[in-house]
């Protein structure tokens, strides 16, 4: 009888047969509606995670704690973990930002971590929660670009500000389904935090390549109404739809570590 195939080989399949490192031919959208349909039946176990439900209170607490106590506690950091690397398509979970042919990646957080704001230039990145309940938050650029220099007095002085839209801003409870961002809409700069503890499936195509210009960039949002601009392209009433992002270098508190993957094998 021959060996059933597991969802995890499914889904590299799919993924080597329609996924290439510089992204063009871009996949059709019935190869990438299968890829989505992949995912949502992906369970932890079908990767080898075991759900985490208890707690832990090392962690910052998303909704916040007492000052003093919170500055004694240590947040965990976010887990990562490789599966399989090849010549011409890697599979594994892996620290983002990394410029390798990455395309899967797998994010275990604790409560109150953090993947701070960043983007993904010209890339599709399918999500899929695995357990747990994450929150969201989401931009897309304003198209044509409007981008100011700050003249306000005191730290955010100096600063070039982007004009950013609010796609998303959820707290995501698994089961749900695969969430897609696309180039130019759907949330392409976004952040994470763990409301409990949870396992993010990402997708990405093309992969982070910085010599072909997709450099993982992070950034600092602003209430629209920090700034004053005049002529801005927004109606009023709208102010709370829209933010500056301001890019920010690599940060030094993104804290990961490399952990062991369990699940099924991928045959070649």
């Amino acid at each position: 009888m021959r060996h059933q195939s597991s969802k995890v080989q499914a889904l590299y399949e799919h993924c080597k047969t329609i996924l290439s490192p510089s992204g063009s031919p871009p996949p059709s959208s019935q190869a990438l509606q299968k890829l989505s349909s992949i995912l949502d039946t992906i369970q932890p176990a079908d990767v080898g995670l075991k759900e985490e439900t208890a707690d832990d209170d090392r962690g910052h607490g998303f909704f916040g704690t007492n000052a003093l106590s919170r500055l004694a506690r240590w947040a965990q950091p976010i887990t990562y973990v490789d599966i399989h690397e090849c010549d011409n398509f890697t599979v594994s979970f892996t620290i983002l930002g990394h410029t390798s042919d990455t395309t899967m990646c797998i994010f275990c957080f604790p409560t109150s971590s953090v993947i701070p704001l960043h983007d993904h230039p010209g890339m599709t990145v399918f999500s899929k929660l695995l357990y747990g309940s994450l929150h969201v938050k989401a931009y897309d650029w304003v198209e044509p670009p409007c981008i100011i220099e700050s003249k306000e007095p005191g730290y955010a002085q100096g600063l070039t500000l982007r004009l950013a839209k609010l796609a998303v801003d959820k707290v995501l409870n698994a089961p749900c389904d695969t969430s897609v961002l696309y180039p130019k809409h759907g949330g392409n700069l976004h952040c994470f935090t763990a409301v409990t503890p949870c396992a993010m499936l990402d997708i990405l195509t093309p992969p982070y390549r910085e010599e072909e210009g997709r450099r993982c960039t992070y950034y600092h949002d602003y209430p629209y109404s920090a700034f004053s601009v005049a002529n801005a392209p927004i109606c009023d009433g709208e102010e709370e739809e829209y933010a500056w992002l301001t890019e920010l270098e690599s940060p030094s508190d993104l804290y990961m570590r490399q952990g062991v993957y369990a699940g099924p094998a991928i045959q070649l």
